[in-house]
């Protein structure tokens, strides 16, 4: 999957990441390298950084945390 990398190092962060909620973070691989303002800024600072390989820019949002699912397993 695009992205799959991206998408966990942003789901993994997330405790912290929620604090700014409506910005825009930036993160290649399992790096978050930014939080920004406007989803603009986040792109260029992207472009700037890794050029046309792949990144993702995703606006914050509270809808996005994590669910914790059990799940119990019998035999």
């Amino acid at each position: 999957m695009a992205l799959e990398k991206e998408l966990e190092t942003y789901y993994r962060n997330w405790k912290e990441l929620e604090k700014q909620e409506g910005k825009f973070v930036l993160i290649k691989g399992n790096k978050v390298h930014g939080v920004y303002s406007s989803y603009e800024e986040a792109l260029k600072e992207g472009y700037r950084a890794f050029g046309t390989n792949s990144f993702l820019v995703k606006q914050i949002s509270e809808g996005d945390q994590p669910q914790i699912i059990l799940a119990l397993l019998t035999e």
